[in-house]
Formats: structure tokens, C-alpha cells, sequence
């Protein structure tokens, strides 16, 4: 009897602990995120490329091996190079060397904002990419000068030609200038150029801003909005930690004043520091050196019994000239 008793309690026990368990999978909850947010959070938990990664290393360490990229790179294809490229410009390591280095004829899209490009690595890039339909130079050492001289070649523009027939012209070059620009991005362009283009170029849209009711066939690209960087697409998937280390930024560098005073050297600059201090201590050097010659006579009399008699008769003499 006592072992049936057991037994049952042994079977509510298992009962009771298999209550909670679910045979069929739970229903999953609804979501409350709404679609985009789905796709967005898809899209960040996407694991980065293989290439993205070796980009990333090679971009945390391009600082030690700047001086030779041309000499690894030669046998990387353009998009590589391009990568290469932002990552550079975003490590404030791009100059007209690293940009000569790794220029590709294929290249559609040319960034050099805010680096020491100056207008011979843009001519160099420019006679060797034939191909370019977007260009960022803001921030560049002579980016306004580049644009306003530029301006008279980026205007689309008909060539005025004479000849006896047709067929003769057949062969001649009638237009001229950037005939497929559209939109032109100058935060600071100067009155004068902007009254120019408006002129010239009705359709060349200066500075676009991005529209929920764009055209069809109008709508601004991405490239064309100055809020966006212009490679941004070419690192989308690196990882921005890559040019978080970059180098120290530079120092803006005032214009010298022809009015200052010119600047002393520094081995001047510690002579004089030296002479100054010399002249400071003398003082206490001097009474410094009169205390220890007290000091040394007070204790060569001290010690020496010859010298003592000599003192003590010198003073008992004084006391009886004073008697």
C-alpha cells in the first residue's frame, strides 16, 4: 500500500513539472517595427564582405606604407584602388602623390574633398580619367580658384564652324565643354559665376537640394547632394573604425603678418634664457660664497691652536684699548 502511494505522488510530481512544457513552438509576437525599420535592421546585421575586411586592416595601418603605395598597388583593380582612395581622403592622407599613385582611367566618381590635392594632381587625374561624371574638390588648398577658373570649361558650349559642305563637317568636333552637366555643387559660389551659369546654363541646377516630388527625369542623384560624401557608396561596407585612427589633423596655418617682428631662433631663444638666469642667481651666489669663506675661517680658528691664541690675544688687545 505504501509503495502505491509512492508511486502516485512520484507521478503528480512529473505532472506537475511537465506543465510547462510546450509540445508546439509558441506563436511568434507581431512586430511593431514598421517595414523600413526591418529592412534597415536586416541590413545592418549583414555580415561585411571578405574584401571589406582586408580593406578595413589595410586601411588601419595605410599610414605606415603611403610612401610606397604605388609599388603594391599596381596590380589592384580600379574599384580596390578607389576604396584605397577614401580611405586616404577620410585619414588625411591623400596629396597629389598617393592621388597620381592610384588614378584609374575607369573611375566615374572623384573625391578629393578637404585634402592637400592641389590643381596639378587634378590635372593629372582629370587627363587621365575620361570617364568622370561626379567630382568633390571642396576643402582643397586652391578648390575656389580651381572652380572659378574651371567654370568656362564645365559650360556646354557650340563651336562656330565654316566650310563648303557638310560632309566637311562632318568629321569637326561642334560642341564643346561638359555637354551632360546637370547639377553643379559650389556652397560658396561667388555672385558673378552664379549670375553666369543662370545665363549660360539654365539647366545646370546650382547646389540641388533633394525633393519628395522630383520629376521624372529630374530627380537629384546622390551624388549631386552636398550632405552625402561623394564615395560614400565606395566604404559603405568598411568599417568605419578604419579611418577612426587617423593621423593628427592639420593645423590651419595662419598667413605670415610682414608687420611682426621676425621669430628668434631656438638656440638664440636659450642663450638668452641662459644669460638671464645667470644674472638672476649671481646675487645669491655671491653671498653664498661669502658664508662658507666665514664658514672656513670660523672653523680653522676653532681647530687650529696657533690660530686661536692668535685670535684671543687680538681680542683681549681690543678690550684694553677700549679700557
Amino acid at each position: 500500500m505504501a509503495s502505491t502511494d509512492r508511486g502516485k505522488s512520484v507521478v503528480a510530481e512529473l505532472a506537475a513539472s511537465l506543465s510547462d512544457v510546450r509540445v508546439t513552438p509558441p506563436r511568434k509576437p507581431t512586430s511593431l517595427l514598421p517595414v523600413g525599420s526591418f529592412y534597415s535592421l536586416s541590413k545592418k546585421a549583414k555580415p561585411r564582405k571578405l574584401v571589406s575586411l582586408c580593406l578595413g586592416t589595410l586601411g588601419q595601418h595605410l599610414e605606415d606604407i603611403i610612401a610606397n603605395i604605388s609599388e603594391f598597388t599596381v596590380f589592384f583593380p580600379p574599384h580596390i584602388k578607389l576604396a584605397i582612395l577614401s580611405i586616404a581622403r577620410r585619414r588625411r592622407l591623400l596629396n597629389d602623390e598617393v592621388l597620381t599613385s592610384l588614378v584609374e582611367n575607369s573611375w566615374e566618381i572623384l573625391d578629393v574633398s578637404g585634402s592637400d590635392v592641389t590643381d596639378v594632381g587634378l590635372a593629372t587625374a582629370a587627363n587621365v580619367c575620361s570617364n568622370l561624371r561626379a567630382v568633390d574638390i571642396r576643402g582643397c588648398p586652391r578648390s575656389e580658384f580651381t572652380a572659378r577658373r574651371c567654370l568656362n570649361l564645365l559650360k556646354p558650349r557650340l563651336n562656330s564652324h565654316e566650310e563648303d559642305s557638310w560632309e566637311e563637317l562632318e568629321t569637326e568636333d561642334i560642341g564643346g565643354g561638359a555637354g551632360s552637366l546637370r547639377w553643379l555643387v559650389w556652397l560658396r559660389i561667388d555672385d558673378n559665376s552664379k549670375a553666369t551659369l543662370a545665363e549660360e546654363c539654365p539647366r545646370v541646377t546650382i547646389n540641388p537640394q533633394p525633393s519628395p516630388f522630383d520629376l521624372c527625369g529630374s530627380k537629384v542623384p546622390v551624388e549631386a547632394l552636398a550632405s552625402i560624401p561623394l564615395d560614400h557608396s565606395i566604404v559603405e561596407d568598411i568599417d568605419p573604425k578604419t579611418w577612426a585612427v587617423s593621423a593628427a589633423p592639420r593645423r590651419v596655418v595662419d598667413p605670415p603678418n610682414p608687420n611682426t617682428p621676425p621669430e628668434i631662433p631656438i638656440a638664440e631663444r636659450f642663450r638668452l634664457a641662459y644669460v638671464e638666469r645667470e644674472a638672476r642667481l649671481a646675487p645669491k651666489r655671491a653671498k653664498r660664497e661669502r658664508q662658507q669663506r666665514r664658514r672656513a675661517e670660523r672653523d680653522y680658528v676653532m681647530n687650529d691652536i696657533n690660530a686661536r691664541s692668535i685670535a684671543l690675544a687680538a681680542q683681549a688687545t681690543r678690550n684694553l684699548r677700549k679700557s
